[in-house]
């Protein structure tokens, strides 16, 4: 069953990180993999034409 609202969701992370001592371990491959996916496509915007400026868009810098 899925959480239908935020504080639902938090609720139940709180649970998860309280009675799994092992959460980190589980979690830090996933996020890992997420940071080095970003830092490859940022790399890949940054070697278009206009990257810089397409990346800063996409930031919502300029």
């Amino acid at each position: 069953m899925r959480d239908k609202t935020h504080k639902d969701q938090i609720e139940r992370w709180a649970i998860e990180v309280k009675t799994n001592p092992n959460w980190k371990k589980e979690l830090k491959p996933f996020l890992d993999a997420q940071i080095i996916n970003a830092i490859i496509k940022y790399k890949k915007i940054l070697s278009l034409p206009n990257g810089e400026e397409k990346l800063n868009k996409i930031r919502n810098l300029n």
